[in-house]
């Protein structure tokens, strides 16, 4: 990594001038001189620090519907931005180039670039928002933080692009600052969290609840990888948990599967798994269901939960038109659940 280490957040001081991290589901307990899991944060003579501030390793403007969040802004622009790391080891991973490389030593290295000027960058290309995406936002939190807070004094929304793996005190210290998130919801069992992503399945769970009760819009992507987490069983547990915990207000997207790092070689979801998945989904309550990465289908359109009409109507990340009278149906005038303004 290139930054200067930069005093962390979110930690407290142990015995024996360890330090115990409180970002993440993790908790590191770490030794002086040792790394977290992430190995972006370091104890540093019982201090925490992180070693990714200064290290933006991508800066683009996207459609907001790639993060993807597809009730949010439709049709906006969002400057987006990532530092090095993951607290993550997902063998399936497509940004592993840039989220692994503090993990591996494969130095790709970012550079400096002060918060003001990523949200002047943002203002200069008319975004309505910045999006800390790529890597893993909870992994650079202390520069998500920065800039979030300059970007909503700057009349800008923002949002995080995550894994889901931040402490309620994450969320609560970041929600001033944040109005969407778009959460992978990797799979509904411990067991693979663990075998896969080296991770947990509650701390997930907990995060995604925690947004919602703080307020934050979210949405949530499932990655669905043939053999992984494709079953009937499993994708009805998620999604009974996304309409029952969450709300069945709740955007899920479902995503096909392209190999990719470790999983190369494994094929693409077929495309009856991803329409069972979006009938499982329906079935559980869920009124707005997605499938991605799929050219050509009509899933990605919204429609009306009360007369199935056409809402917002997408190809793609791009939006063809925006059919709704202040955030409702013009139609039949229910309400279409979302941050249109």
């Amino acid at each position: 990594m290139s930054g200067q280490p930069h005093e962390a957040m979110l930690w407290e001081p142990a015995e024996n001038s360890k330090v115990q991290c409180r970002l993440c589901g993790h908790e590191c307990l770490i030794a002086p001189g040792k790394l977290g899991v992430c190995c972006a944060r370091r104890n540093d003579s019982g201090r925490l620090v992180a070693l990714n501030y200064d290290d933006v390793i991508a800066v683009h403007v996207d459609p907001i519907e790639k993060k993807p969040l597809f009730h949010f802004l439709p049709g906006s622009r969002s400057l987006s931005f990532a530092a090095e790391g993951c607290n993550f080891q997902c063998a399936f991973c497509q940004n592993w180039q840039i989220s692994q490389t503090p993990r591996t030593g494969e130095g790709l290295t970012g550079q400096a670039v002060p918060p003001r000027e990523l949200v002047q960058a943002a203002k200069d290309h008319r975004c309505a928002s910045i999006s800390c995406t790529y890597t893993e936002p909870t992994i650079f939190f202390e520069l998500a933080y920065d800039v979030c807070k300059l970007a909503k004094e700057n009349g800008l929304k923002t949002c995080f692009v995550s894994n889901g793996y931040m402490t309620p005190q994450a969320v609560r210290t970041i929600r001033p600052y944040l109005d969407a998130a778009n959460v992978d919801l990797k799979a509904f069992s411990d067991q693979t969290y663990r075998s896969v992503m080296k991770a947990r399945l509650a701390p997930v769970l907990a995060c995604l609840e925690c947004l919602i009760a703080q307020g934050v819009w979210v949405e949530i992507t499932t990655l669905i990888v043939p053999g992984m987490n494709d079953s009937p069983d499993e994708l009805r547990q998620a999604a009974e948990f996304i309409a029952r915990k969450l709300g069945p207000h709740v955007p899920w997207h479902l995503s096909r599967f392209h190999g990719d790092y470790q999983m190369a070689d494994t094929p693409p979801t077929p495309i009856a798994t991803l329409s069972m998945a979006e009938k499982i989904g329906r079935q559980a309550g869920l009124l707005y269901v997605y499938c991605g990465n799929v050219p050509g289908r009509t899933d990605e359109r919204t429609y009306c939960p009360g007369c199935h009409g056409v809402v917002v109507d997408r190809a793609g990340f791009s939006v063809r038109k925006v059919n709704l009278d202040k955030g409702a149906c013009p139609s039949c005038g229910q309400k279409i659940h979302g941050v249109w303004e």
